[in-house]
This record gives structure tokens, sequence and C-alpha cells, in this order.
């Protein structure tokens, strides 16, 4: 970019700009998305024009980075929006440290962390380290010098033509009543009270201009080095004693068998199992999944730091250890199979909320990561562990964005209902504007009993009266967002037939009235 350091300048100071234009005073919508692809375009642009080209490897993120960057102005469930948002950020930065070298598939997790920081490093300093080379080199680069030799006589001919404008557009203003109206609107944005907010945001552009530079310059320039780490010397060289692990590790596959033995018939036995030892599901899932959990995520930490860290001096003992450690896993596959099935119990007694989706979808992930470690480990492939777990993370998120985590909460709940379970109606209410097109859907279907049907109407009436519902104030094309429209056009369908609900106020508490007489509270206390 040295032949052109005004390109890149220009092209940063354009997308701050862009910046500004799409999120300042706006709520954001599908703008992250718009601004996501304008970054893209622009950057592979930019580096196609110096002959700098992609990875084939690393143009694999470009569908992922959409499929989530898409995501953002189609979800408006909270865990939903920040994975999205979190992972085209995450894909983005994994896109430009790899640029050029497209090796992020053989990334050790010491890789992934050596060109965070990199990139980092390149936010700060690598635009002035540019914007310093192009300078000692401007004497030999006769064209880029006749371009600056023209910039202040542009700046003069401007400084020039603005008492020329004011004089004719006073003149002007004076002869038309409608130009003098647009004249007035166009300097009220320059008036001074204006002026720090003004300032502010110039700062802000140049920021994110000068930080963009840096990220395109890192692309360019430092993205080819794929020299991995810890292949020719480990990072950590082993330090731990075999017979210590071993002892370590041994005692915790004891327990864990111990604890699987002593209480299978505690872990499967379902309901039955409680009426017998007298638990309540509360007792009996609640308190068990969690720790289970718990236990799956430090074992699998465990058995990961041992394998770093522990020397093996012969084959035997380096099968000794995989053993155990396949032991281990396993194990707490078992376990997790367990608290599974505590969740499951949970969601039946209790209907389902976001967070017990959420670690009903997290469980699933994390057995697959614990299985793909016990295969890793047995392959003598410990290295492509960091490459498993970000296509695991990738999994859950993506799991969630596509199953509508609350239009799934929505659908669930109202099932139960029809099997004579109770539903919670404030709860509903809070959902996202995700879950109204499915509850808009059970409130018109036929297989739906009269009962539950009005108390999905007693929802929606909570939900179209806008106090409980995320709708939007913002209606310019920044703040468009596809599950706001989709949410309103389905509100739209049933919106003569929710007349019949009224809502008031009692105590500070709104409550909505059906048409048959009974009365719901539009706000829920369920959290978990």
């Amino acid at each position: 970019m040295k032949n052109s350091p005004n390109r890149l300048w220009l092209t940063v100071l354009f997308l701050g700009w862009v910046l500004d234009f799409l999120f300042w005073n706006h709520t954001p919508g599908i703008s992250f998305a718009i601004y996501t692809i304008t970054t893209l375009t622009a950057g592979y642009l930019l580096l196609r024009m110096e002959g700098i080209h992609p990875a084939r490897k690393t143009l694999y993120l470009i569908p992922l980075i959409l499929f989530f960057t898409s995501m953002t102005a189609v979800r408006a469930e909270p865990m939903s929006v920040f994975l999205a948002h979190s992972f085209t950020l995450l894909l983005m930065i994994l896109f430009t440290v790899t640029y050029r070298g497209g090796n992020w598939v053989a990334y050790s997790l010491a890789d992934y962390i050596a060109r965070f920081f990199g990139l980092l490093g390149s936010l700060m300093v690598r635009g002035l380290l540019f914007w310093g080379e192009t300078r000692r080199t401007a004497p030999e680069n006769p064209e880029e010098n006749k371009k600056d030799s023209q910039f202040w006589p542009v700046v003069r001919g401007i400084l020039l033509a603005i008492p020329v404008l004011a004089f004719f557009a006073a003149l002007l203003s004076s002869a038309d009543a409608v130009f003098a109206a647009r004249l007035a609107s166009l300097t009220d944005l320059l008036r001074l009270e204006n002026l720090p907010e003004y300032i502010f945001r110039v700062i802000y552009i140049v920021i994110a201009a000068y930080a963009l530079a840096g990220v395109y310059l890192h692309a360019a320039t430092q993205s080819g080095d794929e020299k991995l780490l810890g292949i020719e010397k480990p990072i950590i060289s082993p330090f731990f004693g075999f017979t210590e692990a071993a002892v370590v590790l041994g005692s915790v596959v004891g327990l864990f068998a111990m604890f699987v033995f002593i209480q299978f018939q505690y872990f499967f036995g379902g309901q039955a199992n409680i009426n017998i030892e007298g638990f309540t599901y509360s007792e009996y899932a609640r308190r068990g999944f969690g720790e289970l959990v718990t236990v799956a995520f430090f074992s699998l930490a465990l058995f990961l730091g041992l394998s770093t860290t522990v020397r093996r001096a012969n084959p035997r003992q380096g099968q000794i250890f995989s053993g155990l450690g396949v032991a281990l896993l396993l194990l707490v596959g078992v376990m997790l199979l367990s608290a599974y099935q505590r969740l499951v119990l949970y969601e039946t007694a209790y209907g389902f909320t976001r967070l017990r989706a959420y670690t009903h979808v997290f469980i699933i992930w994390l057995g697959l990561l614990l299985a793909a470690s016990v295969l890793l480990d047995l392959l003598q492939r410990q290295r492509a562990f960091a490459f498993i777990a970000i296509l695991a993370a990738l999994g859950f998120g993506a799991s969630l964005l596509l199953m509508n985590v609350d239009g799934f909460i929505a659908t669930q709940n109202i099932q139960r209902a029809q099997a004579g379970q109770d539903l919670d109606v404030g709860y509903l209410a809070s959902l996202a504007p995700d879950a109204v097109p499915t509850m808009v859907s059970l409130y018109q279907s036929d297989k739906v009993n009269e009962f539950t049907r009005e108390r999905i109407g007693a929802a929606l009436a909570c939900i179209q009266s806008g106090r409980y519902s995320s709708t939007r104030s913002d209606t310019s094309f920044q703040a468009f967002h596809f599950s706001e429209y989709w949410s309103q056009q389905a509100l739209g369908q049933v919106a003569g037939s929710l007349k019949a609900y009224k809502l008031e106020t009692v105590d500070y508490s709104d409550t909505v009235t059906t048409p048959a007489g009974d009365k719901y509270n539009c706000y829920s206390y369920t959290y978990d």
C-alpha cells in the first residue's frame, strides 16, 4: 500500500463516516450487518488493488461471517443477539489474521492467542508506522508528491469560496422563501451549541478510521506468517511427573466411577425414583444438572492441563495416561447424560425458560466436545483441540440462532398448556418479538383449545400494548429489524380479535382480562 497511501486513508475515513452514519443516535438493527459487509468488501477491494489475495481456506470463513452478521438483524432474543455479534467479530478477527496464510484450521490455542494480540498491536501502532514510512519514502514517489502539491490549492480555493457562497446564498434566500427555509434547516446544523457533539463525532470517526487502517495493514503485511507455535519446540515443556499425574487422574476416575455406580438408579430412575425417595422435581433436577455440568467442564480442563504438562518417558506411560483420560471423559459423559435427563424432567415439570433452553443446547455441544477430546487423544492429535473447541462454540451459537429460542419456548410451553399444565402468561408476554409469529400461529390454530387460546391472546394483548415488548421508536432504516417487522405483521393479523382483551393497571401492576373474564398479570417473576 506504500504506492498509494492516500487510497488507504480515504477508504478508512469513509468507513469511519459510515460508522457514524449507521450508528449515531440510531437503535442497532440491520446497521451492524450493513457495516460488517461494507468493511469486508472495502478491505477485499483495497487489498486486491495491491495484488494481495486471500488464501482459499480463509475464504471458508466468509459464509460463517455472513450467517452470524445477518442473524443480528433476524433475532431479538438477548443471548442470540449477543452470540451473533460476538461470533461475527471473532470470525472477522480470524479472517484478518489469516488473510494471506489461511492456516487457521491448524492453530493451537497459543496460536489463536498470539494472533489476537498481534492484531491488537497493529490496531494501536501499525497506522503510525505506515504513515511514518510513507512520509520517509515520499521523495521517491513523484506521483504522490504531485497529488500532495495539489492539496493546498484546493483548501485555499474552499476558503475563498465560503464568503462568495454566503453572499449569493443570502440573495437567493431573499428571492425564494422555500429555498430560505431549506437553507435555514441546513444552517441549524452549524449552530455553536452543537459544536461539542461534532467534535466528539469527528474524533471517534478518526479513531475508527485509524483502527481500520491497522486492521487492513495487518491483513496485508502480517497475515502471511503461518509459523505455528509449539511445532518445533513445545511452548511449555512437560514438567509434571507421570506418577503424580497418574495418581491424580486415577483418583478422580475412581471417584467418578463410584459416584456413577452407587447412584445409577438415582441418575436415571426418573419420576418413579423421585417418588420413592421423596424428592421434589426442584430438588432432583434443579440442584443436579448445574453441578454435573460444572464437573464436566472442570474435568475437561483438568485432563487438557495434565495432557500438556505431563512427562511420558515411554509409549506404555502414554497408553496408561490416555486410558485414564478416556475413562475420565467417558464417566463425565455419563454424568452429562444424567444432567441432560434432570433438565428434561425440570422442563417437563415447570416448562421452558431461556436459561433452561441455553443449558439444554449447551449440554449437547459440551458432550460432543468431550467425545471429540477422547478421539483426539486416542489419535494423538491434541493440538487440534482449539479448532474443535471453536467449532463447538460456533455450533452452540448457530443452534440457538436457528432454533429461535423464544419461539421454541413459546411452542413448548403452549404445548404443555394443551396437556393441562400451567401457562405463565406474563412470561410469554416478556419474550422477544421472535416469539410473536409463533404465538399468533398457535392462537389461530384449530388444534389449540379455547382456554389455552385465551391465555395466548392475553399475552399477545400485553405485547400489543407496547409496555412489555421491545418495540422500537426509531423508525430509520438503520434500526430496521426483521424480528420487529415480522412481529408487527403477525400482530396485525389478530388485531381485531385482541380488542376483546381489556388491559388495566391496578396497584402499579398491569393485568389483562380475557373475553371469558379471566385475569392475568402482564408481568412474570420467572427468570430461570
